[in-house]
């Protein structure tokens, strides 16, 4: 029982972790950085790959605006919600 409780609690940790991280993925677009900067590859390595993800089966681009990073966010904090429902069952 402890033991899943600490597994909720570490990915609940995780998906706040890359809320920030698409977060600040998002921001950085707006003012276009060096796609050579090292912070800047980690982020796109870390996002893209669900970005792309979510845009096979979801369009996205709505008047030159991509909200592929809203749509993640969302999921992301109804699966965090989902989580801390479950570990209050517990």
């Amino acid at each position: 029982m402890v033991v899943l409780i600490t597994i909720i609690q570490m990915l609940s940790m995780v998906i706040n972790l890359y809320v920030w991280v698409v977060i600040i993925a998002a921001l950085i677009t707006w003012v276009r950085p060096d796609p050579y900067n090292p912070i800047v590859q980690t982020l796109n390595r870390l996002t893209e790959p669900v970005y792309t993800y979510i845009r096979r089966y979801i369009p996205t681009v709505i008047g030159g605006i991509d909200l592929s990073p809203v749509i993640l966010i969302l999921a992301l904090q109804f699966v965090e919600l989902l989580l801390s429902n479950i570990l209050r069952t517990l």
